[in-house]
């Protein structure tokens, strides 16, 4: 991110340009977080296939940021194995967006609340531990 504070490209071509709009009715690889009533939420669709992340969806209601953090969290973990999806934080979508200003850090923290909440539902669908999500 520039100096100045303002948005990289690479952010704001997510913004502008939003990859994996949508979600999979019925998966229940679907966690929906943050707060309506006073912030940004953002919505994790999965489609989890052989333990690999196939496809990944997002729905997001609120500022340029966490739509961008949206579209690159599900750009990220596409294609990953449903462990390496789980390993992605909120310093790679913050990295692969080219930084994020302070004040909206939070965004990237609702990716990966979102992700790990969504393959903890795959896990418990299909019999696993359901074990505690934290983010770092």
């Amino acid at each position: 991110m520039e100096a100045s504070g303002r948005y990289s490209e690479i952010l704001l071509d997510h913004y502008r340009n939003p990859r994996n709009v949508g979600e999979f009715p019925g998966s229940p690889a679907v966690a929906q977080v943050g707060d309506p009533l006073s912030g940004d939420v953002l919505k994790i669709s999965l489609l989890v296939r052989d333990e690999i992340v196939v496809d990944a969806r997002f729905k997001s209601f609120g500022c340029t940021a966490a739509i961008a953090a949206g579209s690159m969290a599900t750009t990220l973990i596409k294609g990953r194995s449903v462990a390496e999806a789980g390993s992605v934080t909120n310093r790679d979508v913050v990295a692969a967006l080219g930084g994020l200003p302070e004040s909206k850090l939070q965004c990237s923290v609702l990716a990966e609340q979102a992700i790990r909440e969504a393959l903890r539902r795959h896990r418990a669908a299909n019999g696993d531990p359901v074990q505690e999500v934290t983010c770092r």
